[in-house]
C-alpha cells in the first residue's frame, strides 16, 4: 500500500535495526525478577549503530537479546556473530554459563520514527503501530504506540467515517508528539557512537526543540564495497556458549517450514549474486541472514551459485532490508509456516 499509494513520498528513507532474542533458564538463584539493563556499542566498533537488554523475568529466567542497525558499513560485519559475542562477556558469561536457552528468534525493528513515517492514510484504509512506524527508539518501545494509533484509528473512523485526515491526526496526538521529541536521535548515530551519544544528551536536554531535523539513509545503500572498507579488529574471542552457529540456533526458533514448498524468498537475478555481488560485496547475504538462508555453494562447473536454504528462515526480513542491489523480495510462504514463537 505504501508502494502504490506513494506514501513515502517526501519522507526520509525507512531504516531498520535487527532484534535478536533469547530465552534462557538459568540456575536457582541468578535471577533478580525486574531487573532491566541496557548496554549500547561492545563488541561492535563505534561506527556500528546497536546494543543489548537483558531483562530478568520469574521462574529463573532471562531474556537475554542485541539489535544491530542495518545501516552498517562493514560488508564483512556478521549481527548474528556479535550478538554472541556479547553473551560472553565476563558479565553475562557468569550469568548464562550453566543455563539453558529455550527459546530464539530475530526480528527486522522499525526505528525511522518521525521522518520516516510514510503518510498513514490512503483511500479506505490506515497504517497503524509498526506498520507505520510508530516505534520510540531511545525507548526500545513500541507496544503503547501501537495501542495509541489502534484506538485514534478507531475513534477517527467512527467520527470522520473514512480515513481522511488521519495521518494528521495522529501527528498531533500524544503518539506523533513523542516521537516527533526524539526524532533527530537515532539518525545522529550516523556519525559514530559517540556523536551519537552527544547530540542524543542534547536532544534529550532540549525535548526535541532543535532547529533541525535529521534524515535517514536507506539501509542498503550504507553498505560500502570490500575494497572502500577495512573491517576493524573488533576483538573477538572463540566463544563457548550455545548456540555455536546459526544452524544451531533456528533448532530454537521452532521452525516449521514445509521443505518441498517452493521458496518464500525471491531473487530477482541469481547471476548477480556470482558475479557483481561477490567481487563487489562478498556475498553480504551469507554474513547478516541471522538463520544462514543464503548460503553460495559450488555450481560443479567451476564457479559459485546462490542456494537459498529457505526452511531455515525465521522471518526477520534483513535480506529484503540490507541486500545491497535490492533484487531479494521477501514472500509470505505458503501455507502459515515459519518460527513456533513460544513465550518470546
Amino acid at each position: 500500500m505504501i508502494r502504490r499509494y506513494r506514501l513515502d513520498a517526501g519522507k526520509s528513507p525507512q531504516t531498520y535495526g535487527l532484534g535478536f532474542k533469547e530465552l534462557w533458564q538459568l540456575p536457582e538463584g541468578r535471577v533478580e525478577p525486574g531487573l532491566i539493563q541496557h548496554t549500547v556499542g561492545w563488541p561492535m566498533d563505534t561506527a556500528t549503530y546497536g546494543g543489548s537488554f537483558l531483562y530478568h523475568l520469574d521462574q529463573n529466567r532471562v531474556y537475554v537479546g542485541f539489535v544491530v542497525g542495518l545501516d552498517y558499513a562493514d560488508p564483512r560485519f556478521q549481527p548474528f556473530e556479535a550478538f554472541q559475542q556479547f553473551k560472553n562477556h565476563p558479565s553475562l558469561r557468569a550469568l548464562l554459563e550453566g543455563g539453558e536457552i529455550l527459546a530464539y528468534g530475530a526480528r527486522t525493528i522499525v526505528e525511522g520514527g518521525w521522518q520516516s513515517m510514510p503518510t498513514l492514510e490512503m483511500p479506505g484504509a490506515l497504517l497503524v503501530g509498526d506498520a507505520g512506524g510508530t516505534l520510540n527508539v531511545p525507548k526500545i518501545k513500541g507496544v503503547h504506540q501501537a495501542i495509541r494509533a489502534g484506538a485514534l484509528a478507531a475513534e477517527h473512523v467512527v467520527e470522520k467515517g473514512s480515513s481522511a485526515g488521519f495521518d494528521q491526526r495522529w501527528r498531533a496526538s500524544p503518539g506523533g508528539v513523542e516521537l516527533y521529541k526524539v526524532r533527530n536521535i537515532r539518525p545522529g548515530f550516523r556519525y559514530g557512537m559517540w556523536a551519537g551519544i552527544a547530540n542524543g544528551a542534547l536532544e534529550t536536554l532540549t525535548a526535541g526543540h532543535s532547529p533541525w531535523t535529521l534524515q535517514n539513509h536507506a539501509d542498503h545503500s550504507a553498505l560500502r564495497r570490500l575494497d572502500q572498507y577495512a573491517s576493524p579488529d573488533r576483538g573477538w574471542i572463540e566463544r563457548q556458549l550455545k548456540p555455536r552457529d546459526r544452524v544451531s540456533a533456528v533448532f530454537f526458533a521452532g521452525n516449521t517450514h514445509e521443505e518441498s514448498q517452493p521458496a518464500h524468498l525471491k531473487v530477482a537475478d541469481t547471476s548477480i549474486c556470482a558475479t557483481r555481488c561477490a567481487q563487489e560485496f562478498g556475498n553480504p547475504c551469507q554474513n547478516f541472514c541471522p538463520a544462514h538462508v543464503y548460503e553460495m555453494v559450488d555450481d560443479g562447473a567451476g564457479g559459485r551459485r546462490l542456494q537459498i536454504n529457505a526452511s531455515n528462515c525465521v522471518h526477520c526480513k534483513a535480506c529484503d532490508i540490507k541486500d545491497p542491489y535490492e533484487i531479494i523480495t521477501w514472500t509470505t510462504p505458503e501455507g502459515g509456516s515459519g518460527p513456533n514463537y513460544q513465550n518470546m
